[in-house]
């Protein structure tokens, strides 16, 4: 079983990951953010560094993926807190022309070569909750993050998901609270749980 939680910056990922790996008694595989040492310098002069994050995003996350498919991923269930597709949802938004072109060339050559999810989850959040789950975790390079960038990613989130082929459980991350209330985690995990039902995995 192979579970991925998508949604943009601040939702809620890592946090529904680690409870749906204990429920399900499954792996964490969680996605490096901090290592990438562009990115600090990409929230101060976007132009300048975002080929160079991009680029470094898409081929960190396609060995990590890479790592998982070949040793433990088909013997054992993986949640990840994001899926691959999630760095051409941000490279759309951040390259122009000639670098994006570039950009699509690699992201197709590699893509192919990685194992579908058997359910995504798509958290949903407002701005406002975004906003606020960045300054409560801290990290320096976001801390001055524009609102109007929130607002362009969750457009550009909810236009993916909105072809999105694959079986797809949306979740509004307004509506649940599943890191502090009991009863919330447990609705979700239900969810999640009738999901993978329909999708023909547990």
């Amino acid at each position: 079983m192979y579970i991925v939680v998508e949604g943009p910056i601040g939702a809620g990922k890592t946090s529904l990951t680690r409870i749906l790996a204990e429920h399900f008694g499954a792996e964490v595989n969680l996605e490096v953010v901090e290592e990438n040492p562009f990115l600090a310098d990409f929230y101060h002069d976007k132009d300048r560094f975002a080929f160079s994050v991009q680029v470094f995003f898409l081929l960190s996350r396609f060995k990590q993926l890479s790592r998982l498919a070949q040793g433990s991923l088909f013997s054992s269930h993986v949640v990840s807190d994001y899926m691959f597709e999630k760095d051409f949802i941000f490279a759309s938004m951040n390259l122009r022309d000639e670098e994006f072109s570039l950009y699509q060339d690699l992201f197709e050559q590699l893509r192919p070569q990685l194992a579908a999810p058997d359910l995504i989850i798509y958290l949903r959040a407002g701005v406002s909750l975004l906003k606020e789950r960045i300054l409560k975790r801290g990290r320096p390079f976001e801390r001055d993050m524009d609102p109007e960038y929130l607002v362009l990613l969750n457009e550009r989130y909810d236009a993916f998901f909105l072809t999105h082929a694959r079986p797809l459980l949306t979740l509004e991350a307004d509506e649940f609270d599943f890191v502090e209330d009991p009863r919330d985690r447990d609705l979700v995990v239900q969810q999640v749980a009738e999901a993978l039902q329909k999708a023909g995995v547990a």
